[in-house]
């Protein structure tokens, strides 16, 4: 598979209209779950290594529209790896307490450690997507000059700068944003909504944002221009095969831990000497 093609080039324009929901040349499902069963063996593989050595973290951002996939991509490919090495945060509407500070304040906590991959299922695009979407910055407790017409494209520099900020301090950062069709979306929350046991995953808000879909298309393509960098990429996924866009993410996550390959600490000097004397000690007591 060549990841390649699903990334955003930086300084590239992109019309969502350009991009495929579908992969057309798809492999035949029995060969897509083959190699997603390895690649995720890869990625565990690579994931414990980055855990052991903690020298570097991962910041992984998901964005999408409802019933893209997002949760089901988490449990399906990160639900395998080391739970220790893991952090899964979903950032929703601000809190009142997050409104009294920068918009990037709420994300610090959600920031992984070194060793760990960070998952942002919704992150701190959501405030360059819906206060737009919606017009809700001058409900937000904001200065009047900070709230002009350069607001947005303010914002995609300060995304930007703090994603720099955080891959030059160890932790680089990757974006997939779920390309989702409306017509499949329409199937999915049919089925959220008629079937009894996914009724759980159904919001009424899941079907009023559909009537905004025309907008939310147009921001996302001028969110994924601006904020597509060579340092932290933006891949586009054809959303409406779920299990294909999940190989694409395994295969773009082991990629990204081949560049960093992070090693198994190697114990040695006087620690050698100790785990030996404890070795011998524990096969005598055995026998």
């Amino acid at each position: 598979m060549d990841t390649q093609r699903y990334k955003v080039k930086a300084g590239e324009k992109v019309d969502l209209s350009d991009w495929p929901t579908q992969e057309d040349n798809r492999m035949e499902p029995g060969q897509i779950e083959q190699q997603l069963k390895e690649t995720i063996e890869e990625l565990k593989t690579w994931h414990i290594r980055l855990h052991a050595e903690e020298e570097k973290g991962i910041v992984v951002a998901l964005q999408a529209m409802d019933a893209a996939g997002k949760d089901e991509a988490i449990t399906y490919l990160f639900s395998n790896l080391t739970a220790q090495g893991l952090k899964v945060t979903t950032l929703g509407k601000p809190t009142e307490e997050e409104l009294k500070h920068d918009y990037l304040w709420r994300l610090h906590d959600a920031l992984p450690e070194r060793g760990q991959i960070g998952i942002l299922n919704r992150s701190h695009y959501e405030e360059v997507i819906a206060p737009r979407v919606h017009d809700l910055l001058e409900k937000e407790p904001l200065p009047d000059q900070l709230i002009d017409g350069e607001v947005w494209n303010r914002r995609y520099r300060q995304i930007n700068e703090f994603e720099r900020y955080m891959v030059e301090n160890g932790f680089p950062f990757v974006k997939f944003f779920f390309n989702l069709s409306k017509e499949v979306q329409t199937s999915r929350l049919l089925e959220r909504m008629k079937n009894p046991e996914k009724n759980w995953e159904f919001s009424f808000s899941d079907v009023e944002e559909r009537e905004h879909w025309e907008d939310y298309q147009e921001i996302f393509g001028d969110m994924l221009t601006h904020t597509s960098t060579d340092y932290a990429p933006w891949y586009i996924l054809p959303a409406d095969d779920e299990m294909y866009s999940r190989l694409i993410i395994a295969r773009v996550m082991v990629e990204m831990l081949e560049e960093i390959n992070p090693e198994l600490p190697e114990i040695s000097g006087e620690q050698r000497g100790k785990l030996d004397h404890y070795i011998d000690k524990l096969e005598k007591e055995a026998k």
